[in-house]
């Protein structure tokens, strides 16, 4: 019986569930969006319960899709959103709270506090990470505050927290196995990315107690197997990875210098640094890209908070688009942008500018602005934020990057893809597979098992791409680029002058 390798893709909007051959070639799949919540302006939730069905969901179907019920699945492997954080109940296993998710803010004046208070410097050495509520620590800390009865839950040893990886395999494994990866832990701003262990002074500046925490893991290793009645067999869970390390790996960018970006929900650039962690001289992240047969990758790393958000954006808030996939049309009805800049900062600024308190806004306007030029705006707007982080990445780096290989759903938009190379100058290169965060999460899997031998096969596998070769003419170019930079000046200006806003309500729901 042919054998595949079942990768669940957790991410923001929605669960995937992709079954890759030994050729890492697609067989079958399945796609679920589940709600998005949002209980108060720059608050995003989801309900973890939505989050396990909708993988479950998704994974019986693809898996239905192939026949044998399972039994023709060799191995598991998981990719998630990361730094989003559900804390459950270790004895009932219900959640005592909605997943706090990664574009949530409201930590930003918990984490100004800390930054006033110095401890910025010590966070960012031991994480290689920037103090934000962009990452786990602060999320569990403000349920631990706001909860009721959690913290006296937590300190008793009755409440697991985890990464929606753990919080996956915790339910597949019905509650044996409370673990994670070292790509998902270097993303809570707990976790030692040195020592490859949780840091018991971080743990005390967050006032979280260890026994809330999984265990870390290598990135490929036999985990454990399935509990549920979901397959007819148990599998061996076997790969972690959060998204886009996945997709670092799945890009084979395995050697140092490379670098990838994924246009998803936000869109997420990173360069293997190799071996050794190296800090970052300019806003970016330094974080750990896989664990493999005991050898540590790290990354460098800009995170952009909204990319195909915007678009969604588009379709779900102003109406001016039905589907995602008509943005292309609309914005290729004018020639230009009309001098119109969208900066879409619906959940603050990250990399390289890290501004909590930025919110979306668009500049330029006339009388005879069209839904068209805000259609295009919103696709510069991806490319320019891109720009941003890779020029930070060159600087840190030292390197002129000459490719950057690309993937998400965004990527199957051509204007944009042609667009960012122009204004990167650099060749864009998209694989004929786009489901390289997927694949990345199966390679990690299969080398687990044994399903592939060794990175040196994966890199056979490679198959066919698409090159987007920048515009030599630069001179309408570097105009665009001068008034993208100006609107994020004036941008930045009007988020200072935000007044302090007082600490929101306390939360009066009841733990489990």
């Amino acid at each position: 019986m042919q054998q595949f390798i079942l990768a669940l893709d957790q991410g923001t909007t929605s669960s995937r569930a992709i079954l890759f051959d030994q050729k890492g070639q697609i067989v079958a799949q399945a796609q679920k969006e589940f709600p998005q919540i949002f209980p108060k302006p720059g608050w995003v939730e989801h309900d973890p319960r939505e989050i396990w069905s909708s993988q479950a969901g998704v994974a019986a179907e693809a898996t239905v899709k192939v026949g044998h019920n399972g039994s023709n699945i060799a191995a598991i492997g998981i990719t998630n959103q990361r730094e989003t954080v559900v804390v459950w109940n270790r004895q009932t296993g219900a959640p005592v709270y909605n997943a706090i998710v990664w574009q949530d803010r409201r930590t930003a004046e918990y984490c100004d506090q800390l930054r006033e208070e110095g401890h910025e410097d010590l966070i960012r050495s031991k994480t290689g990470l920037l103090l934000d509520a962009y990452f786990s620590a602060s999320k569990v800390r403000w349920i631990l505050d706001n909860v009721t009865g959690t913290r006296a839950q937590a300190e008793a040893g009755e409440l697991a927290f985890g990464t929606v990886d753990s919080w996956l395999i915790w339910n597949f494994t019905q509650g044996e196995l409370h673990v994670t990866d070292v790509s998902n832990a270097s993303r809570t701003m707990l976790f030692n990315i040195h020592t490859l262990t949780w840091d018991d002074e971080l743990l005390a500046l967050f006032d979280i107690p260890r026994s809330m925490l999984p265990t870390v893991k290598q990135s490929s290793e036999v985990y454990g197997k399935t509990k549920t009645t979901l397959f007819a067999s148990k599998i061996p869970i076997a790969g972690i990875a959060g998204d886009q390390q996945a997709a670092l790996f799945g890009q084979l960018c395995t050697e140092p210098g490379m670098v990838k970006s994924t246009y998803g929900t936000g869109c997420f650039m990173l360069m293997n640094i190799g071996k050794t962690p190296k800090a970052s001289q300019h806003n970016l992240l330094t974080t750990i890209g896989w664990q493999l047969d005991g050898k540590v990758c790290y990354a460098l790393e800009g995170s952009i908070f909204i990319a195909g958000a915007v678009v969604q954006w588009l379709r779900d808030n102003l109406g001016i688009i039905k589907t995602a996939s008509e943005i292309e049309q609309l914005a290729t009805q004018v020639d230009d942008n009309g001098g119109v800049y969208f900066v879409p900062a619906f959940a603050g600024l990250g990399a390289p500018y890290w501004d909590p308190y930025a919110r979306g806004t668009i500049f330029g306007m006339s009388r005879a602005t069209t839904a068209a030029h805000i259609a295009r705006a919103a696709v510069e707007a991806i490319a320019y934020q891109t720009m941003d982080v890779l020029k930070a990445m060159e600087a840190d780096s030292n390197l002129a990057i000459a490719e950057l290989r690309v993937d998400g759903g965004a990527t199957v938009n051509t204007l944009l893809m042609q667009f960012q190379a122009d204004v990167l100058h650099t060749k864009v290169v998209r694989p004929s597979m786009a489901e390289t965060t997927a694949l990345g999460a199966a390679y990690l899997a299969g080398l687990a098992i044994g399903y592939w031998k060794d990175v040196a096969e994966i890199n056979t596998l490679a198959q066919g791409d698409s090159s987007y070769i920048p515009n030599p003419d630069r001179a309408g170019l570097e105009t665009g680029i001068a008034d993208w930079h100006r609107a994020m000046r004036a941008l930045k200006v009007w988020a200072k002058s935000i007044p302090t806003k007082a600490p929101a309500d306390k939360a009066t729901l009841a733990a489990d």
